[in-house]
């Protein structure tokens, strides 16, 4: 039966999606209040690595049968991706966007973690292709994902340092 995985894979292509728009909505909203974005020059290489990883689990994984203990993972990432969501509201963005005097998010997730959203990624990036039994294909984009979020939490650390003293 492929259904489940062509069902997990849109669900998880719709989602992408949404969230790229939810994410251009807030950028410009934060834009136009005085924000600034921090490190865009890593951003294209973030979304051609996320791209890539979604189009190759469609071309590897969309027969393959879904093992349903990885499932329950990711639904529980999901989970967790939707109290991220929730708890920045209009401040979450797929960009570092800095808004100067905002004060720090510390409810929610962030009591916790600096960047759960990251946290978040990293899970989905390793628990959807082991879903699908593609352990090497979770290595490989875990090392890749691993080398865009050295880049990106170095910068948007500096950033909030920044934003805050």
């Amino acid at each position: 039966m492929v259904w489940p995985s062509i069902a997990l894979l849109t669900f998880v292509t719709l989602q992408r999606l949404a969230e790229l728009l939810h994410a251009r909505r807030n950028t410009a909203a934060l834009l136009a209040r005085g924000a600034r974005e921090i490190a865009p020059e890593h951003y294209p290489y973030m979304v051609a690595m996320h791209a890539a990883w979604l189009v190759g689990l469609w071309l590897l994984a969309a027969d393959r049968p879904v093992s349903p203990f990885w499932f329950v993972v990711f639904m529980v990432l999901q989970g967790l991706r939707v109290w991220v969501l929730a708890t920045l509201k209009g401040r979450w963005t797929t960009r570092i966007i800095v808004l100067p005097g905002a004060a720090l998010v510390t409810n929610g997730p962030y009591r916790f973690l600096s960047h759960p959203n990251y946290a978040v990624v990293v899970g989905e990036i390793a628990v959807l292709p082991l879903a699908f039994g593609l352990p090497l294909y979770a290595a490989v984009f875990s090392l890749l994902n691993a080398a865009v979020l050295a880049i990106r939490i170095r910068a948007e650390n500096a950033a909030l340092r920044r934003a805050i003293a």
